[in-house]
Order: C-alpha cells, then sequence, then structure tokens
C-alpha cells in the first residue's frame, strides 16, 4: 500500500522548524514595541494581536509597550494644535501632554486591550504613572550645540516592574502606555517609546526586545542599497548611530541600551509584513535586523 499523500504536512514542517526556538524562549519575557504602519492598518493590528496571543500560548512572557504618534498628531490637528518635533520628539506642551495622555491610555491602549482580548482574558492596560512603574526627568536635546527645551519630555530614571511582573505571574499580556511621572516634581512625562521599551526590556531580564517599524531593517548602504543588515554587535551599531536618519536613532539607541544592559537580543522588524513577529522568533531566516552583545556570538535567533 502506498502511503496516502497528507496535503497539510507542509504545516506540520512548519511547526517543527519552531521547535528550537520555541524550547529556546520558553518562559521568557519578550518586550516588543508596538508602533508605525502596524498601529493604524486594521488588517495589521489584528495580525499582531494574534502574534502577541500566540506567543503567551507558546510559553513566553510577551510585554507590549506602545506609542501612538500619528493617533496624537490627529488628535491634535482636530483642536487645532501644531504638531512640533525637534532632534526627532514631540516638543510637548501642557495642553499637548493633555492630548497625548488620553490619546495613549484612552484610545490606543484600549483598542490594543480589546484586539488582544479578543482572544481571551489576557490583556491588561496600564501607563508608566501606574504603580511608580516608570519615573522620570525632564529630557533636553541638544542642536548645534545647544540645549533645547521639549516641553514635557521626559527621560526613563527608574523602573519598578512590580505590578507588571505580578501581572505576568498571572499569565496575562502588560499593554503599557509610554507616559511618566517625575520623580521630583510629579509631573507628567511624554516618553519617547522606543526608549521606553528598552528600559523595561532591560529593567524585566527580558530575553529579547522586538521593535516594530516602517522600514524591513537596518539598511547596509541607504540610499544607495536596500540591502538589510541581518545581525551586528553593540560596538559596530554604536560606530553607526551618527549615520542613521532621525527617525532610526530612538530605535537603535534603546536596542543599544537593551543589549548593554542585560536583554540577549534586540531586534528592529519590519512592522508592515504580517506576523512579522512570528517571522522573526520562530523561523530560522528570521526577518530584520538583530543588535547581539558584543563577545562571542552565536548565529541568528
Amino acid at each position: 500500500m502506498s502511503t496516502r499523500k497528507h496535503t497539510a504536512l507542509p504545516k506540520a514542517q512548519t511547526l517543527i522548524e519552531a521547535l528550537p526556538w520555541l524550547t529556546r524562549h520558553h518562559g521568557k519575557t519578550v518586550v516588543i514595541k508596538f508602533g508605525g504602519n502596524a498601529m493604524v492598518d486594521e488588517e495589521l493590528k489584528a495580525a499582531f494581536a494574534q502574534d502577541v496571543v500566540f506567543l503567551r500560548h507558546a510559553g513566553l512572557k510577551p510585554v507590549v509597550v506602545h506609542g501612538g504618534g500619528p493617533q496624537i498628531s490627529s488628535q491634535l490637528e482636530k483642536l487645532g494644535l501644531t504638531s512640533e518635533f525637534k532632534a526627532g520628539l514631540r516638543v510637548t506642551t501642557p495642553e499637548t501632554m493633555d492630548v497625548v495622555r488620553m490619546v495613549l491610555a484612552g484610545q490606543v491602549q484600549r483598542e490594543l486591550v480589546g484586539l488582544l482580548n479578543q482572544h481571551g482574558p489576557l490583556a491588561v492596560g496600564l501607563t508608566g504613572e501606574d504603580a511608580h512603574t516608570m519615573s522620570a526627568v525632564k529630557r533636553y536635546t541638544e542642536i548645534d550645540g545647544e540645549r533645547v527645551d521639549l516641553g514635557r519630555v521626559g527621560e526613563v530614571t527608574a523602573i519598578d516592574t512590580g505590578a507588571i511582573q505580578a501581572l505576568l505571574d498571572d499569565g496575562r499580556i502588560p499593554v503599557v502606555s509610554s507616559i511618566a511621572r517625575g520623580a521630583d516634581d510629579g509631573q507628567v512625562y511624554n516618553i519617547n517609546a522606543d526608549t521606553a521599551a528598552a528600559a523595561l526590556a532591560a529593567a524585566l531580564g527580558a530575553e529579547t526586545l522586538m521593535v516594530l517599524t516602517d522600514v524591513e531593517g537596518l539598511y547596509a548602504d541607504w540610499p544607495n542599497s536596500d540591502d538589510v543588515i541581518s545581525q551586528l554587535t553593540a560596538s559596530q551599531l554604536e560606530k553607526l548611530l551618527p549615520e542613521l536618519a532621525s527617525g532610526m536613532v530612538p530605535k537603535m539607541e534603546g536596542c543599544l541600551y537593551a543589549v548593554r544592559n542585560g536583554v540577549n537580543t534586540a531586534r528592529v522588524i519590519d512592522g508592515r509584513v504580517q506576523h512579522s513577529i512570528l517571522l522573526e522568533i520562530f523561523t530560522d531566516e528570521g526577518i530584520g535586523t538583530m543588535v547581539v552583545p558584543d563577545g562571542p556570538q552565536g548565529g541568528r535567533k
């Protein structure tokens, strides 16, 4: 008798390919920064939620950190307030901060929690203000050698992981809005979500930090070539930082900070590709750019 051909066999082979990565990441914390096009496209949002829930059911402990640049700009426009950026960071007046807080905690976070909870009672939303999860000080930037005031833009000074760890221990998926309370002045600060995700990944001792963006990864020679750097070390990344486009700087600085503070890998992946998170974690090829600490390195993953 000949063996019957099973049309679903390739699916089984795909699942088996994921086995070593499932084994490696089981029980590990993964911090995912949700942003870019994945945040505004309905299909990509739904696929993102599926990926995160899949990670949770596969035995990983995902934590989602989000900003909300497009949504904030849209709401400011409706209110007749202008969006101003300096060195890639939003200038945040007290009026703007009210909108930022409302949009992040009341709109973006609620929508994301709702998408995740279509798959079960998993997601819980909180902001960096809750339980003093993130404390901050006022952040300045430098342009042409001069210090520039960005208003209510903060820099993370401390992380208290207690509330997030309690949620993870209870099998939940924390969804964190990148807002923090001033450690000294009690003001509420807008925190760059890439920076917040990196600080949180380090504080949690995460296995990996994943940053969703609107490019394929870090390009080797942009704009002359669209070849993506598959893997590089912290030192190699540090040398490249001065040459990067302003939008990529906070993302790559976040990756650098993470791997230099105990996170095993940091990855920038294309959030425009459906299920890019699963492709990166559970396939041999991966997708995007991975940053690893200096020293003896393993292969992809």
